[in-house]
């Protein structure tokens, strides 16, 4: 999940998905504990996850950045057509 996708979703999506996450890394130990897991890199990219979700969330609690329905993007400046002086 990539931070423009976590800024797009509401606190309440947020605060489920990191619930969700946290129950898949709770999982991920447990398999790596008994030698049981077989992607290794996964548990990186949820620790990832969960700390883009914490950190938007703390954003918005302080007030830094809000909820937008469209993540701003800037279109690409137009070229101005050079003239010719005759």
């Amino acid at each position: 999940m990539q931070i423009a996708d976590v800024r797009t979703k509401s606190d309440d999506e947020l605060k489920q998905a990191l619930q969700e996450l946290s129950k898949e890394a709770l999982n991920l130990r447990f398999k790596k504990a008994n030698g049981q897991l077989e992607n290794l890199v996964r548990g990186r990219l949820l620790r990832r996850e969960v700390a883009r979700i914490k950190t938007t969330l703390r954003e918005r609690s302080l007030g830094l950045t809000t909820v937008s329905a469209k993540v701003a993007t800037k279109a690409p400046a137009k070229k101005a057509a050079k003239k010719k002086a005759s």
